[in-house]
């Protein structure tokens, strides 16, 4: 049985999860819509993945239960001034996951709730591999500066890393 402060706890995690779905989604929206076609497919993909990732903690909660709960969310951001800034944003919007993820963690540990705690490091380790890859990518965008011929390529190449997440050897495409 899961105790009413690892509870509310989670479905604050719910709330974030869903909530970055709709940021991403909404990145790719605006992606698309500037002819970024890589970058759009992208962030389709992370919204998705978001999304999944909300629905594995809705289902535990209920699972050893709580009450899961879908709470109203917060509009994301729509515009950008270009995609160096969408980026970044996507990068500090991870952080705060990170950082939500480990606070989690740590109500855990005060709650002596192991089996919730066992749960959450799938998150703390999907957490280190979303925060790198922002980082990557930012490196890569900070390298193309403002050239045209730079951009092309890097929408291109994340739509190539798009595909190699979801067909790399070993790998179903699922990080569920």
């Amino acid at each position: 049985m899961i105790s009413k402060t690892v509870e509310i706890a989670l479905n604050k995690q719910v709330t974030i999860e869903a909530e970055s779905s709709q940021i991403y989604l909404a990145m790719a929206c605006w992606a698309e819509a500037k002819g970024l076609e890589g970058v759009a497919q992208f962030m389709y993909k992370q919204s998705d993945e978001e999304r999944v990732h909300m629905l594995k903690i809705v289902k535990f909660i209920n699972e050893r239960g709580g009450n899961a709960y879908i709470s109203e969310l917060k509009a994301p951001n729509v515009s950008f001034n270009n995609f160096k800034e969408m980026f970044q944003e996507l990068h500090d919007h991870e952080v705060f996951v990170s950082e939500s993820i480990n606070d989690l963690v740590h109500i855990t540990l005060q709650e002596r709730d192991y089996a919730t705690h066992n749960f959450l490091q799938w998150y703390v380790t999907e957490q280190i591999e979303e925060e790198a890859q922002a980082r990557a990518i930012l490196d890569k965008i900070n390298l193309i500066g403002d050239d045209k011929g730079g951009l092309y390529l890097f929408d291109r190449d994340i739509q190539q890393l798009t595909v190699y997440n979801v067909v790399a050897p070993g790998n179903t495409g699922n990080k569920n």
